[in-house]
């Protein structure tokens, strides 16, 4: 029972996550952030600092994540949470819409969720014409 309860509460720390990607949160992302985080974008791969100062920066602004999909499984202290997203960003002054399949890792850590690990997996768009 107890893992039920456990996933809830991240996927629902997942879903309060992209909303402070989109409001530029940057403290409350500070303090989820774990220190060692990596993201992985379509761009490249960076730690926790770098992240921060993109979405501070506006280099990447996350306006909207739609969830499609989400599920989550719990291993021990670590919580692997799958996202099928469609998000809308700002990169380099352009809005792009594109479909994501992003998996978020996350650590107990002093009693709290910390985000280790944030990738983007960008899925096959079926519905775009070429």
């Amino acid at each position: 029972m107890q893992n039920v309860n456990l996933e809830q509460e991240v996927i629902h720390l997942s879903k309060e996550k992209w909303r402070w990607m989109a409001e530029r949160e940057v403290d409350t992302l500070d303090a989820l952030f774990h220190e060692k985080a990596v993201f992985v974008h379509m761009g490249g791969a960076w730690g926790k600092e770098q992240e921060l100062d993109i979405i501070k920066g506006g280099g990447i602004h996350y306006r909207q994540a739609d969830i499609h999909e989400v599920s989550v499984a719990i291993i021990g202290t670590t919580a692997i949470l799958l996202n099928r997203i469609t998000l809308l960003a700002v990169v380099g002054g352009h809005e792009v819409t594109n479909p994501f399949e992003v998996t978020e890792v996350y650590v107990q850590q002093d009693g709290s969720w910390k985000l280790a690990s944030l990738s983007f997996t960008r899925l096959l768009d079926q519905e775009q014409h070429h």
